[in-house]
């Protein structure tokens, strides 16, 4: 199994990712500007929806902390993942470590 990316990794040590069960998303605010990662859930799959970083966040790893913190999420809770926003289907294709979680 490949390395986890240490860039990525310092930077999800670093934001404070939130959780919110009840609506379905793992957001950060960074200088003052929400990011998020939207997921749904039915019959046992992560249905990752959509993931926002405002423009001028753009090219920090924000998305890629907040997608790597469901998918570690969905590992944990026993779930599959189907990605419906095209970042986290690019982010699973890069990272074949998280190619077990697919949803067949």
């Amino acid at each position: 199994m490949p390395e986890a990316n240490p860039l990525t990794t310092a930077l999800a040590a670093a934001l404070s990712i939130t959780h919110d069960t009840t609506a379905g998303r793992f957001g950060a605010v960074v200088d003052g500007l929400a990011c998020e990662c939207d997921y749904r859930l039915q019959g046992g799959v992560m249905w990752l929806t959509h993931t926002g970083v405002p423009a001028a966040l753009g090219g920090r790893g924000i998305a890629a902390a907040l997608v790597k913190a469901a998918l570690d999420w969905a590992r944990a809770q026993g779930l599959k993942v189907q990605p419906q926003c095209s970042y986290v289907a690019v982010y699973m294709r890069r990272h074949p470590e998280t190619q077990d979680l697919l949803a067949p």
